[in-house]
């Protein structure tokens, strides 16, 4: 049977025990309907005995010369009325006075008597001039004293045809529980073999160790939600990114608060504790499947790579206005207005010079100062303003530099997405930094947002504010909104 199916094996299989049980089972009916019908004749063998030993006719007749001349035809009036096979009424000594056979008259009956002498009525089985049989001895009494002795009996041979009879319709019983047993069997067996396939065993064990080395071998987090929000599955890389608990399979998704993560029906970017994962859903047979794969990496290169780009988009706007002030002064200087080229060029050199020299004079952090510069510069190219309140005054605190970028570049990128004015005012104290940012728009309607991936634009980034949150807790610092304006406060080392 190595190479059959596991449904094949299990068809074999069950068919053999039902098999078996169907034939155990009319073993025993067979065994338990033998010993009824034997008991049975004993009982009724018991009774005719008991009756013929009390007749007046028996009586009466044991007082003449010769009883068996109105004994032989009682006895088988009685006999073939009963249906018993035998009467045997015979003297104390056995010496029979009837019998079915009427030249085993006046000779010795064959069985035990000494009970019956005794004056107790027995069964027994024993084999006589008419072959085993199921029988009864009883005494016939009179006067105080046995007077004969009365055996009624039936043969062995009719017991036999009478289990025959109901093992006609045992049979049919049996070949109908064989039938639904197998019928059953089929059933069950034709179920197994669509879910498995027709694999055999081997094959599905070897699918169940492909399906385990990879499930935990791969990098992506693999779970399976079932349909009641059970988290049925889950391998080592999800456990590892989610936090998962040992005993997590089993267990509803809510439970453990990742009843939104891991029940949406699109593919999103969350901030998980310091990781930024992009989780994807898809809806299967069995419930939902979900992927997460830890992006954490590649959300800081790309942050990395967007501050770049920000301070080459800084410098290049930063060139384009040079560019069109220098092309202006060397129209003037040709169209021989010398006075006001000089004008011009003096006083985009002194605006520019004195928010540089005001950035640089008020934010003693050169990466932060650099990043307003570019900012300054980003939202004159875009149209909007970007105004540093002049009370800003910020030594260096002694903070990551690249949080301080992340913090304040995204506060500033949100608020010029959302308005055209923005306002950055930042304050330093010996136990706190203040970071405030705010514009003339709505504000965000969802203060999840610095919880997860969100956003106004429908791009399916989402992740400024998110990115926010999650640099102000590694600082140990807070986040107020009020309308549209955001302030940070985080501790001085």
């Amino acid at each position: 049977m190595r190479g059959w199916s596991l449904a094949g094996q299990m068809l074999v299989l069950q068919l053999l025990v039902v098999a078996v049980t169907v034939a155990g089972g009319a073993v025993l009916v067979l065994v338990q309907a033998r010993e009824v019908l034997t008991e049975d004749a004993g009982r009724t063998a018991s009774a005719v005995a008991l009756s013929v030993a009390v007749s007046p006719d028996v009586l009466a007749a044991l007082d003449e010369p010769d009883p068996s001349v109105r004994l032989q035809p009682y006895a088988e009036r009685v006999r073939l009325a009963t249906g018993v096979d035998f009467i045997t009424i015979m003297r104390p000594d056995g010496t029979r006075y009837t019998h079915p056979n009427p030249a085993e008259i006046g000779k010795r009956f064959l069985g035990h008597t000494g009970r019956a002498l005794a004056g107790e009525t027995f069964t027994e089985t024993y084999t006589g001039t008419l072959g085993a049989s199921r029988r009864a001895v009883t005494p016939v009494v009179s006067d105080g004293r046995v007077r004969a002795l009365v055996s009624a009996g039936i043969t062995i041979d009719r017991i036999s045809a009478r289990l025959r009879d109901q093992l006609a319709w045992g049979a049919l019983v049996i070949a109908l529980a064989l039938s639904l047993g197998a019928a059953s069997t089929w059933l069950v067996t034709a179920r197994l073999r669509r879910q498995t396939h027709g694999l055999g065993p081997i094959e599905l064990g070897r699918i169940h160790e492909h399906h385990d080395a990879v499930l935990h071998a791969v990098r992506e987090g693999l779970l399976l939600v079932g349909r009641d929000g059970t988290l049925t599955l889950c391998n080592d890389a999800a456990r590892q990114l989610l936090g998962l608990p040992a005993d997590a399979e089993g267990r509803h998704v809510g439970e453990m608060g990742l009843g939104e993560l891991l029940t949406g029906a699109e593919e999103r970017v969350h901030l998980v504790g310091d990781r930024v994962l992009a989780v994807n859903s898809a809806a299967s047979r069995l419930g939902t499947v979900v992927t997460v794969r830890d992006h954490t990496e590649l959300q800081a290169l790309t942050g990395q790579l967007d501050a770049e780009r920000g301070f080459a988009d800084s410098l290049r706007s930063a060139a384009h206005e040079a560019a069109n002030r220098l092309h202006t002064v060397i129209t003037l200087v040709e169209l021989g207005r010398t006075e006001q080229a000089v004008a011009l060029g003096t006083a985009e050199l002194r605006a520019a010079q004195e928010l540089t020299d005001r950035v640089v004079g008020s934010v003693r952090e050169p990466v932060l100062a650099a990043l307003l510069l570019g900012k300054s510069a980003e939202a004159a190219e875009r149209g909007a303003e970007l105004v540093i309140s002049q009370d800003s005054e910020l030594d260096d605190p002694g903070l990551d530099p690249r949080e301080l970028v992340t913090i304040v570049g995204n506060l500033i990128d949100n608020a010029l997405d959302a308005a055209g004015r923005v306002e950055v005012r930042l304050r330093g104290g010996e136990e706190e930094v203040v970071i405030r940012v705010a514009d003339d728009g709505p504000g965000p309607a969802d203060l999840a947002a610095f919880e997860k991936g969100w956003t106004t634009k429908g791009d399916g980034h989402g992740l400024g504010l998110a990115l926010v949150g999650q640099a102000v807790r590694r600082l140990g610092g807070s986040i107020e909104v009020a309308g549209s304006a955001f302030t940070v406060r985080l501790p001085v080392p």
